[in-house]
């Protein structure tokens, strides 16, 4: 996995800074970690019980070690000591089981896990499953288990404050477009070196291009293909693109008349131009995807998978195997009915627009009127629980968890899940998912990963479009920048800025 360190220039006669601005696309609209946890963990406003470095290795957060029952259906973790919160109340076992059972009740990644019980004994956080889970402590660096104070709920238990143990505290909220934070001076661990940071979230990869060319933000993440070609000329600024285990794919809902038989699936596949998109849009050649996990994973990543291929002809071949003919304006027709559908795609990530443009272009081709709608990203999972998703266009980052295991349990597991399959299950598949999550077993945890990825790359219900590239703008004299290819930390504290 790659790590990006940033080395860039030191300004003359600069005065010595003690503040940063960063700026991303992400809006942080709710207190809730399960809708913010991943910009406020981010930010190291909240903490989690396992933490990660930047090559995903587990290590310990607010718990300091763990251990599981020779049953394997027991964990326990023992809690750092003399942690407070912001508010100078004291981290304890008892928030802790407060804001993981939260967590386990709301659909996300621990829903999808066997847990069966979480509680407080001798001031250890205990949790119970039904199965051996080896990959629990993984799941516990997730985003949506960041541990809140209790004061950052009100009386009905709803998120209201953001309050945490990180070494930033938050000291003005304004929803969903900035956050401005001064270091926690009575953090449990290094104290930050920053005095104060402010987050600002800008939908536009224009105005995060102008705050990263004007030095309003110091620390900008995610341009598009033109604005990061015209950053590298600017000389205030230093850029980088980082691979990162995030894939853009299109999720095709499989229970839809078109698309339920999988040679519909793999005739979409064929009639994506993925190496002009990586060529053209994303500007990263390389990118394009060969298979659904990048390269970054190399556990997932197999050379044995026939790379994924563009070929009009076989797409428009299957296609008419499937009973499909071109009417009198060249859109296929079967029993009457047109071959039109809608793709969702949202902005936040500029150049989603673009490939949906691109897709609807190459579609056409092959006879397929494909109807583009950008709107918010929350219309893809509303789309999939409503079941009135066709298509969806985004791209899903398969390093939320150090273990990839829990974004896959999350994506494509017995019922599918909202950024995963939709409309398609896989028994074979569900038993490696829980085999490769329930074992410590090598040659077994190798033998179900390739269970799984040989289903996806076959069968498609998701179709993978071009491997990510995390572009980023750094300040001249902003020093200890690390980019986390995981994405779980801005890295914050550890930033400084030269003398």
């Amino acid at each position: 996995m790659c790590i990006a360190a940033i080395t860039v220039a030191t300004p003359v006669l600069a005065e010595t800074r003690t503040d940063v601005t960063v700026a991303s696309p992400w809006e942080i609209a709710s207190y809730d970690p399960t809708v913010s946890g991943s910009i406020v963990m981010a930010l190291e406003i909240m903490e989690t019980l396992v933490d990660a470095d930047e090559a995903g290795t587990l290590r310990p957060g607010l718990a300091t070690d763990w251990t599981v029952s020779d049953d394997g259906l027991t964990w326990e973790f023992t809690l750092r000591d003399g942690v407070s919160f912001h508010d100078g109340s004291a981290f304890d076992a008892q928030a802790a089981v407060f804001a993981l059972t939260r967590a386990w009740e709301q659909p996300g990644i621990l829903q999808k896990s066997p847990i069966n019980g979480i509680f407080e004994q001798d001031g250890k956080v205990v949790i119970t499953l039904e199965t051996p889970f080896t990959a629990l402590p993984s799941l516990l660096t997730h985003s949506t288990t960041i541990i809140p104070a209790p004061a950052a709920f009100d009386d009905k238990g709803s998120p209201s404050a953001l309050i945490g143990t990180g070494p930033f505290k938050v000291t003005k909220f304004m929803p969903p477009q900035s956050v401005a934070m001064a270091r926690f001076d009575d953090y449990w661990g290094e104290k930050a070196k920053l005095e104060t940071a402010t987050y600002l979230a800008a939908s536009r990869a224009e105005t995060r291009a102008l705050l990263a060319e004007s030095g309003d933000a110091d620390l900008v993440f995610t341009f598009d293909a033109s604005g990061y070609s015209h950053l590298q000329h600017v000389d205030t600024i230093t850029t980088t693109a980082v691979p990162i285990p995030r894939a853009v794919l299109m999720k095709v809902n499989a229970s839809h008349p078109f698309f339920e038989d999988v040679r519909a699936r793999e005739a979409l596949s064929l009639a994506t131009p993925r190496a002009g998109i990586a060529k053209s849009i994303t500007r990263f050649p390389e990118s394009a995807a060969t298979q659904l996990f990048p390269p970054a994973l190399s556990d997932w990543h197999s050379a044995d998978l026939e790379p994924l291929a563009t070929d009009i002809d076989a797409a428009s071949a299957l296609l008419a195997e499937l009973g499909w003919k071109p009417g009198d304006d060249g859109i296929l027709t079967r029993d009457g009915e047109r071959f039109e559908i809608q793709l969702r795609t949202f902005p936040d990530r500029p150049e989603l627009p673009l490939i949906a443009t691109a897709l609807q272009d190459t579609w056409r081709t092959i006879g397929i009127d494909l109807e583009v709608s950008v709107a918010s990203y929350s219309e893809i999972p509303k789309g999939h629980q409503d079941g009135s998703l066709e298509v969806g266009l985004f791209a899903r980052n398969y390093g939320l968890t150090p273990d990839p295991i829990g974004p896959v349990t999350e994506d494509f597991g017995a019922e599918g899940g909202d950024w995963g399959a939709m409309g398609w299950t896989n028994l074979p598949v569900a038993e490696a998912i829980q085999i490769v999550a329930s074992t410590d077993d090598p040659q077994a945890r190798a033998a179900g990963i390739a269970t799984v990825t040989q289903a996806l790359h076959r069968e498609l219900p998701v179709i993978p479009v071009v491997w990510y590239e995390h572009t980023v703008s750094v300040a001249n004299g902003l020093e200890g920048v690390i980019i986390d290819p995981l994405q779980r930390s801005y890295g914050l504290s550890e930033m400084f800025w030269a003398e």
